[in-house]
């Protein structure tokens, strides 16, 4: 029987006033404590847990900075399962989600004896679908020999597995033959699939309906939100969940940002038409006319994105540029061929009985329905632009603030939900985080649910584990000679610790000169971001001694503990760039209520940004290191205290020779300067 059956006591104090069953669980004299010899308590741990599950007894909302090394994710597991009810956990990261299912799930059912159902949900685009798998089959074709090469593995891999679960077999990132054996939220049939039953994403969806605990991701669950909110209200891969938890919840704006928007891109169009050609057979006599009109509007879809970048003035390949109602002016005449193409194929495609036809006329309309709206560009409340990577272009219209979209689709679902991250806290207050994402009424300033706030330290000695170098001597990142001075002091940096160091930048320009200026000075293996797929790079860091060169994607979410990693190096403070078109509308927007936007914005982001560079170098108790800041603004501008209260406290140090000897005297690893 499920947690969710009530096999378990609910939450809360114990009978007369003892111990609750967190407590008893996680205390120092729980079954946890016991089941292993080299057991610490964490205070920390236990802290949090208590006020996640008051979250449960009271049905409230609970925002937790919990530092790393708290043991946070059993602080929150336990207290769901407790709860008796269908709680949605949420993170940032594949890491965390295979960690949470494969390692906590199991020892909180081992370990402290609960019984309850989890399930690992990932999006449909992970899974095989039969249906498209079938049509596949029966005449493959693929772009490259390579691509080619992979066919028998998985026919042979189709042909056995239990999950459908891409993971499973050994393909390439770029396999491209993908697309035509996955399904989208576009192109999937539903309830109207003659592989329903059978299908793995319905199977999926059985296992979760069934579970207590379902493990997702933060991209999915925003998907999925939005989906089953958005304006068609179709279903979604999640059941009806009870309460959720937010961990890395830092991270939530971004991802509720990309999915509560809208997207019009050549992929979309690409992959309407290619369906249309297939949704019927050849012998059918309405084929040839569907594929006729499949195939004149891809082309003049392909007119549209090919003069768009001339038109709307993207002088560059990687490259964006904000829109509004005149902006598109000059492509008028390849607008109306594109309007007019999708309203000719809905037409000849709606109120057929097939239901491959069908999906082809609904997702006409609503590609035509998303691209009026970006085509016009009149919501005040969204941000519009247009972005170029390499010959592809997309036009996007994103929320200028996602608040307003959490409340009305989010919050009345649900009357127990937890935020928790090692970083929500900008200037030692949560007021940042929890204005973004609208947990107060931004008239009366109260709260719109029951609310607590929890601040719970890391339990790591970082003044003995960590140093943080702040040289003074480096130009302003502003001025002419910068990246040169970055790549210099990289050098000297990493010959004291022999390599193994996080060398991270705020763009991947300057990512990429300093790399190029400093590859040849470095006495070991030198990796950088692009060069290899992210999990590859991160193997090859952890298998000798390495310098890695990476930009955003390697700020936050990347865990390498132990001496692989010993020194991690920030060119420049974080902030996000004003010229990104959805950072400077929510600039104006801010500026449009009187109110100044790098103190109320600006700062608090980058602040938090920051504190999650600094995160990935102390990783375990036994963790030792640097952390450098090569900007010089930090110490020399009024603003640079935010940055530092924001720090652990550790020994600073503005002098290489001095760091030396801190490095000499707490450094337990091999090979560096040092020994």
């Amino acid at each position: 029987m499920s947690a969710r059956s009530g096999n378990l006591a609910r939450t809360g104090e114990g009978a007369g006033g003892g111990l609750s069953q967190v407590e008893a669980l996680l205390g120092p004299d729980g079954p946890l404590a016991r089941s292993f010899a080299a057991y610490e308590h964490r205070p920390e741990q236990l802290t949090l847990a208590r006020a996640v599950e008051r979250a449960f007894r009271d049905r409230a909302y609970l925002v937790a900075e919990a530092g790393t090394g708290t043991g946070k994710t059993l602080a929150y597991l336990v207290p769901a399962v407790l709860s008796g009810r269908r709680v949605v956990i949420s993170t940032a990261t594949k890491t965390l989600q295979d960690q949470l299912f494969f390692k906590d799930v199991r020892l909180v059912k081992e370990k402290l004896g609960l019984t309850f159902e989890a399930a690992y949900v990932k999006g449909r685009g992970n899974y095989l679908c039969l249906h498209r798998y079938d049509a596949f089959s029966r005449q493959p074709e693929f772009p490259s020999r390579e691509d080619a090469g992979y066919w028998p593995l998985v026919q042979s891999w189709a042909q056995g597995t239990e999950s459908g679960d891409r993971a499973e077999v050994a393909l390439p990132d770029n396999f491209s033959a993908w697309r035509n054996l996955s399904s989208t939220s576009d192109n999937c049939l539903g309830h109207k699939c003659p592989q329903y039953s059978a299908c793995f994403v319905t199977r999926m969806r059985e296992r979760a309906e069934a579970a207590d605990v379902v493990i997702v991701n933060h991209h999915l669950f925003f998907a999925d939100l939005a989906l089953r909110s958005g304006r068609a209200e179709r279903q979604g891969v999640l059941p009806r969940y009870d309460a959720v938890i937010f961990d890395e919840a830092h991270a939530l704006e971004d991802a509720a940002t990309e999915f509560f928007g809208r997207t019009v891109s050549s992929h979309r169009f690409e992959d309407l038409a290619a369906d249309a050609q297939k949704a019927l057979p050849p012998t059918d006599a309405r084929s040839g006319l569907i594929s006729a009109h499949a195939l004149k509007l891809r082309a003049q879809a392909d007119l549209f994105f090919r003069a768009a970048p001339r038109a709307l003035g993207m002088a560059f390949a990687e490259s964006s540029v904000r829109l509004n109602a005149r902006s598109l002016g000059a492509l008028s005449r390849e607008r109306d061929d594109v309007v007019h193409g999708l309203a000719a194929l809905a037409s000849l495609t709606a109120g057929q009985e097939e239901a491959e036809v069908t999906s082809v006329a609904r997702r006409a309309s609503e590609l035509a329905d998303d691209l009026d709206f970006l085509l016009k560009a009149e919501s005040p409340d969204h941000a519009y632009w247009a972005e170029a990577r390499g010959p592809r272009v997309t036009l996007r219209a994103a929320p200028i603030e996602v608040r307003d979209e959490l409340r009305e689709r989010l919050y009345p679902l649900v009357d127990t939900v937890v935020f928790t991250s090692a970083t929500l806290r900008a200037a030692q207050r949560f007021d940042f985080f929890i204005e973004r994402i609208g947990l107060r009424d931004a008239e009366t300033m109260e709260p719109i649910a029951p609310l607590t706030e929890l601040a719970v330290p890391s339990s790591f000695r970082y003044a003995e584990q960590a140093s943080l170098y702040l040289p003074r001597h480096l130009p302003d990142p502003q001025e002419p000679g910068f990246v040169e001075a970055v790549a210099d002091e990289v050098v000297r940096m990493v010959a004291l610790t022999g390599g193994r160091a996080f060398v991270l930048f705020t763009s991947l320009k300057n990512m990429n000169a300093a790399a190029e200026l400093a590859r040849n000075r470095i006495d070991c293996s030198v990796l950088v971001q692009g060069e290899r797929p992210k999990p590859a790079l991160l193997e090859a860091f952890k298998s000798e001694p390495s310098v890695l060169f990476a930009s955003q994607s390697f700020w936050e979410g990347v865990d390498v503990p132990g001496d692989a990693l010993s020194l991690v190096i920030m060119d420049k403070l974080p902030f996000a760039s004003p010229g990104d078109p959805l950072v400077a509308a929510r600039m104006e927007r801010l500026r449009g209520r009187g109110i100044e936007p790098f103190g109320a914005f600006q700062l608090p982001e980058a602040a938090i940004a920051l504190r999650q560079g600094f995160g990935r170098l102390i990783r375990t108790r036994s963790d030792r290191g640097i952390v450098a800041i090569f900007d010089k603004r930090i110490v020399s501008k009024a603003y640079g205290r935010t940055f530092l209260q924001g720090l652990p406290s550790v020994p600073r140090f503005s002098d290489l020779d001095a760091l030396r000897g801190w490095w000499r005297e707490h450094s337990s690893s091999q090979g560096g300067e040092e020994g």
